[in-house]
C-alpha cells in the first residue's frame, strides 16, 4: 500500500512531489469465480445465465432499471442472449454474473473495467441489478467480493466508480459503499443521443483496510436478522475514515 497522498520536497528542486510508490505488479482481472456467504460472482456465460438475467431485470420497471446504461432495454430473450454472447469474450470490460448461492439463479451483473496496469487503477461499472437482488444484501456483498477482488488479489490501489450525475440512486450507493466523491467531467459522455456528465467516485488502497472491516462487520450475522434488515447501517459498522 502506498499510503496516503501526502507531499513531499524534491531535494533538488525544491518543488512538492508526491510520495513513492511500493513496486507492485497489478494483474488485469480474470474469469474467475468469487464465493461469498450470499453470493457469487462467477464469468457470465449466456447459456447459463441469459433467462435468468431477462427475467430479473425486464420487469416493468425495465425503463428505469436501464434508464443510466449504455444499452436499453430488450425486446425479447433472444435478443437479450445473443447481447450478452457478444460481452463473453471481452476482457475489459470483464463481465460477471451475480449468483444467489441458494438458488443459483443470475441476479445480476457487473464488470471490472477500464484496467490500467501500469497506474494500477480499475473501475467497476456496468452494474445491472435484477429485481431479486437490488437492496438486499446481496447486492452489498457482491460489491465487497469485486472490490476484495481488486485490492487484495490484482494489486490495484485505485477502485473507481462513474455514473451519470443524475443517477441519484448511483450516487447514493457509492457514497454509502465507502467511495469518495471526486467532482463531475461534464459534457463526458454522449449516451443513447443524450448528453451525459459523469460523476466520479475512487476508493484508494490505504482505505481497504478501514472499507472491509466495515463490509465484514456489516455483513456478520449479528448485524443482519433472518430477513436481511440491518441491525447498524453500513457507515456506523465503518468507524471514521483513516487519515488522507
Amino acid at each position: 500500500m502506498t499510503g496516503g497522498s501526502a507531499s513531499v520536497t524534491d531535494p533538488e528542486s525544491g518543488l512538492p512531489i508526491g510520495p513513492l510508490v511500493a513496486a507492485r505488479e497489478a494483474c488485469a482481472p480474470a474469469p474467475v469465480r468469487l464465493d461469498g456467504s450470499l453470493v457469487r460472482l462467477e464469468p457470465l456465460d449466456a447459456a447459463r445465465h441469459a433467462g435468468d438475467l431477462f427475467a430479473e431485470t425486464h420487469d416493468a420497471d425495465r425503463h428505469a432499471r436501464f434508464q443510466y446504461l449504455f444499452e436499453a432495454p430488450f425486446d425479447s430473450e433472444a435478443a437479450f442472449r445473443r447481447h450478452l454472447e457478444q460481452k463473453m469474450p471481452c476482457t475489459d470490460p470483464r463481465f460477471y454474473a451475480v449468483v444467489d448461492q441458494g438458488t443459483g439463479r443470475a441476479l445480476g451483473q457487473m464488470t471490472l473495467m477500464r484496467t490500467d496496469l501500469v497506474h494500477r487503477s480499475v473501475e467497476v461499472g456496468n452494474i445491472l441489478l435484477g429485481r431479486t437482488l437490488q437492496g438486499t444484501p446481496g447486492s452489498t456483498e457482491a460489491q465487497y467480493l469485486a472490490m476484495r477482488y481488486a485490492f487484495e488479489d490484482l494489486g490495484f490501489r485505485r477502485y473507481e466508480w462513474k455514473c451519470n450525475a443524475l443517477n441519484a440512486p448511483s450516487r447514493r450507493a457509492a457514497l454509502r459503499l465507502g467511495f469518495t466523491f471526486e467532482g463531475l467531467f461534464r459534457q463526458h459522455y454522449i449516451v443513447r443521443g443524450r448528453s451525459r456528465d459523469t460523476a466520479w467516485y475512487s476508493i484508494v488502497d490505504h482505505e481497504w483496510p478501514w472499507i472491509k472491516a466495515g463490509f465484514l462487520s456489516w455483513l456478520a450475522a449479528d448485524n443482519l436478522d433472518a430477513a436481511g434488515r440491518q441491525r447498524r447501517a453500513l457507515a456506523d459498522c465503518r468507524g471514521p475514515r483513516p487519515p488522507a
